[in-house]
C-alpha cells in the first residue's frame, strides 16, 4: 500500500521527466522545495470590465478580481494539487479561497481573489500568485475528475462557467 505523500522538488522533476505531470510554461525558477508556483497570465476586474494581459494590474481597493494562471497542468490518475496563495500577495491585503485540483485534470487555473485593503494593489502580469502542492494518492479513484463532472476540463484563460457547458468563457 502506497502512503499519501508530498512531493519534492526532486519527485517533481521525476514525474515531469516521465512525462506522467504536465506543467504547460513550466519556468525552474518557479520550482519550490516542496511544489510549484503559478503565475498571472490575465486579471479580470469584473467592477470595471477591465482585463489585463500585459503590464501592471491595479485593482481597486475592497474589490473582486480573477485570475487566471500562464501554466496549463496536466494530472495523472494517481496525483493531486494542494492551492495555496503566495503570502506575499495575503501580506499586501489579498484574500483568496484554495482548494485541490483533483486526480487527472488538465488546464489552466482560474482563482477568485479580493483586495481586502484599503488601497489599490498592484498585480503585475508573469508575477507568481499560488503555490501548487502535488500529492501522491494512496490508492487510485474509482473514478477520476474528468470520469466524474469534469465541469473545468480542457479550461484555457480565465473560465467562470464549466466547460461542459454552452458559453462557457467570459466574455472576452
Amino acid at each position: 500500500m502506497i502512503a499519501l505523500a508530498v512531493l519534492s522538488d526532486t519527485d517533481i522533476l521525476s514525474r515531469l521527466g516521465d512525462g506522467s505531470l504536465k506543467i504547460g510554461a513550466y519556468a525552474e525558477k518557479n520550482l519550490t522545495p516542496n511544489g510549484y508556483d503559478v503565475t498571472i497570465e490575465e486579471i479580470w476586474i469584473p467592477s470595471t470590465d477591465i482585463r489585463i494581459r500585459e503590464g501592471v494590474a491595479a485593482v481597486p481597493a475592497k474589490s473582486w478580481f480573477i485570475i487566471g494562471t500562464r501554466e496549463y497542468l496536466e494530472l495523472p490518475p494517481d496525483l493531486i494539487g494542494q492551492i495555496w496563495i503566495r503570502t506575499t500577495w495575503v501580506r499586501r491585503g489579498i484574500l483568496s479561497s484554495f482548494g485541490r485540483i483533483d486526480a487527472e485534470f488538465n488546464g489552466n487555473l482560474t482563482f477568485s481573489a479580493l483586495n481586502a485593503s484599503n488601497s489599490p494593489v498592484d498585480v503585475p502580469i508573469g508575477e507568481r500568485f499560488a503555490q501548487v502542492i502535488f500529492e501522491e494518492l494512496k490508492s487510485p479513484p474509482l473514478k477520476t475528475y474528468g470520469e466524474r463532472s469534469g465541469n473545468y476540463q480542457g479550461q484555457k484563460g480565465i473560465t467562470l462557467k464549466p466547460c461542459n457547458q454552452k458559453n462557457l468563457r467570459s466574455k472576452p
